[in-house]
């Protein structure tokens, strides 16, 4: 079997490479092409291009990187039709992955095609469900709710389990702790994965971080600690340290991050899978996320949010369990707020660590990519 596998971010690079290291256990003599990074290249693909040439966020970035985005979908439906393979497996990456899976669908309508982590059209863009279901022969989904909403407009999804939770339970059965960041009280900054991300929210998070650390906005002045704060930063795969140097003022820095999120006493993450992957890591956190024009999401949310919440971790409850700082809410004085009663409010934080809890049963064991692997093989 000849499997083309597109992934557009770091993420899906991630997940690319495990289904593939599922599906090589299954049978060995297959072979894997495609669009993703490093990890999915370690595990046998070989790549036609790297996601890192792909992930462009935002209107601006793609209007600038429009000649690199057309060249992308050449090199994404040349590689299809010199390959010709069995199984197409798109990866999230929305827009460009459906573009291709109609590509695919005119031009090798023999290709199966398969949505692995299909886009998380349940909260923004729902029109997509019909699209989705068109293009692809299989939809295998990462989330318990999934097949409902599916179902819903009468169509089938398979919820085969959270890869976020095998990566966990992964590092847990193997990961060797990093001794320096034991002792002091840590707090752990997760400003995103996108450059535009970072530039974005790292500052009002190291701002807010700093004031904690010298215990300025704490309500009264109290010292909630005897030993100094610590800042540590996560650097995303793919950036170099010298991106981050100019923002930094002596906070570490970091690319162990399930090492530091273990360690850490609060978390200020940049909402996205990095908030399910602090809570399963079980430590305190509030999201943070910047929406430009935000002075109108308030107004425009009904039209076009279908959920009440941003993130996995309150989505998959269904109710609030970390504080989402999001659009106009992200301000630097309500990160202090929020980081304070995470460092000091002992019964705030035990309740958030219990629905941790309840998210781990949520989400099962099963271990997504080996069953998204049997489905696959079994089409």
């Amino acid at each position: 079997m000849k499997y083309f596998l597109i992934a557009g971010e770091a993420s899906g690079d991630l997940h690319g490479a495990n289904l593939i290291t599922a599906l090589q256990e299954r049978d060995p003599s297959a072979t894997f092409v495609g669009l993703g990074g490093d990890k999915m290249r370690d595990a046998g693909c070989r790549l036609l291009q790297d996601y890192r040439n792909m992930a462009f966020m935002g209107v601006i970035a793609v209007l600038a990187n429009l000649r690199k985005i057309r060249q992308n979908f050449r090199i994404a439906e040349q590689g299809l039709l010199n390959e010709q393979p069995d199984v197409l497996v798109l990866i999230d990456y929305p827009s460009f992955n459906l573009k291709i899976a109609e590509f695919c669908k005119k031009h090798l309508p023999q290709t199966r095609i398969v949505y692995y982590i299909p886009p998380k059209i349940w909260a923004w863009k729902t029109f997509r469900v019909h699209k989705i279901a068109r293009l692809s022969d299989l939809i295998l989904g990462i989330f318990p709710f999934e097949p409902a909403f599916y179902a819903k407009y009468g169509y089938k999804c398979e919820y085969i389990g959270n890869p976020t939770m095998d990566s966990i339970r992964e590092y847990q059965s193997t990961g060797s702790p990093i001794h320096q960041l034991t002792g002091s009280p840590i707090i752990a900054l997760l400003p995103g994965s996108r450059r535009s991300e970072i530039r974005n929210c790292l500052p009002k998070m190291l701002e807010a971080a700093r004031r904690v650390q010298s215990f300025t906005g704490v309500p009264g002045g109290t010292r909630f600690t005897d030993s100094p704060i610590r800042i540590v930063v996560t650097a995303a795969p793919g950036i170099e340290d010298s991106f981050y140097a100019p923002y930094l003022q002596g906070e570490e820095l970091t690319r162990d991050t399930y090492d530091l999120v273990t360690h850490a006493t609060a978390a200020v993450v940049n909402s996205g899978t990095a908030t399910l992957e602090t809570a399963l890591l079980g430590c305190p956190q509030t999201a943070v996320y910047r929406i430009v024009c935000s002075r109108w999401l308030g107004w425009l949310k009904p039209f076009i949010f279908k959920i009440p919440f941003f993130t996995l971790v309150n989505i998959i409850p269904a109710r609030e369990v970390i504080k989402e700082l999001i659009a106009f809410n992200f301000t630097t004085e309500n990160i202090v707020r929020e980081l304070t009663r995470l460092l000091t409010d002992e019964p705030y934080r035990q309740q958030m660590l219990a629905d941790y809890t309840e998210i781990r049963q949520i989400l099962g064991d099963h271990p997504a990519a080996a069953t998204a692997a049997e489905r696959i093989m079994a089409m």
